[in-house]
């Protein structure tokens, strides 16, 4: 036979798992010193500019339409 389940419950223990993991993802994004975060906003910026320092300029392609 199946086993009997309250879907009552599975929708609760659903719930709470995904407000763990939104708990979960606001404590590593909210829960830094200024130090941590100015760290990150300027690797993130260094990243921009060598990814931006690396693209072609193509002047002799016609701009798409």
């Amino acid at each position: 036979m199946a086993e009997i389940i309250n879907l009552r419950q599975v929708r609760k223990q659903k719930a709470r798992a995904e407000a763990e993991k939104t708990a979960e993802q606001n404590r590593i994004t909210f829960g830094r010193t200024k130090a941590e975060r100015k760290l990150t906003e300027a690797e993130r910026d260094k990243a921009a500019r060598h990814i931006d320092g690396h693209k072609l300029d193509r002047d002799d392609e016609p701009e798409p339409a």
